[in-house]
């Protein structure tokens, strides 16, 4: 007898275990029905108040180009002795110790043109056609992590260094306003004034 209560509540344990794990948990009637609340829409202001009035000496810090005439050049000069010193400081780590390698743009060599059109590697050597064009863009961009942070001096020494080091100025050259807008580069016979006025014509 006692083995048959014992068995017979062993297994009434077990059905009630097994019905208790089966049987989910009851969901709470005020969550079932309950509507998260929905703040209303704030309008916009009239202003949000970012930035500050625009300074007129922080506009004309910026607002300058350089054209392939000359226009826009500076008062400064550079040389290529000089220019080998601005650019070891503040450009090899992009451009490589000779401007060939990398790991951003390769600044020399770069091969000559061919009857398809441009070289596959476009330098300074082998594709600007104007050199002036090299102090507008250092003076914009370069270096990098500080674009505009060169002097005059300093960007006429680099682009100096760099067109030496394209066989286009001598290793003694310097470089001012006079001096870079006559410098012929390779490539400038290579490049035709866009003269088109709304069609596909280019005279």
């Amino acid at each position: 007898m006692r083995a048959r209560r014992g068995t017979v509540v062993g297994v009434a344990s077990a059905a009630t275990l097994l019905f208790a794990c089966s049987t989910p948990d009851p969901v709470p009637q005020r969550a079932a029905n309950e509507v998260a609340e929905v703040a209303p829409l704030t309008p916009a202001p009239a202003r949000f108040g970012f930035g500050s009035p625009a300074d007129p000496a922080v506009l004309a810090r910026w607002d300058r180009d350089v054209r392939p005439d000359g226009a826009g050049l500076p008062a400064g000069r550079g040389s290529v002795a000089g220019g080998r010193e601005v650019y070891m400081s503040r450009c090899v780590a992009c451009h490589g110790p000779t401007g060939t390698e990398g790991p951003y743009d390769v600044l020399v060599g770069g091969g000559p043109w061919g009857e398809e059109g441009p070289p596959r590697r476009r330098t300074i050597g082998n594709y600007w056609p104007y050199a002036t064009t090299l102090f507008d863009y250092i003076t914009r961009a370069m270096p990098q992590n500080a674009p505009g942070s060169l002097t005059a001096d300093e960007t006429y020494a680099v682009i100096a260094w760099l067109l030496a080091r394209n066989g286009i100025v001598a290793d003694d050259a310097v470089m001012d306003a006079g001096t870079l807008q006559a410098v012929v580069m390779p490539a400038r016979d290579r490049f035709v004034p866009d003269d088109r006025r709304g069609g596909a014509e280019v005279r």
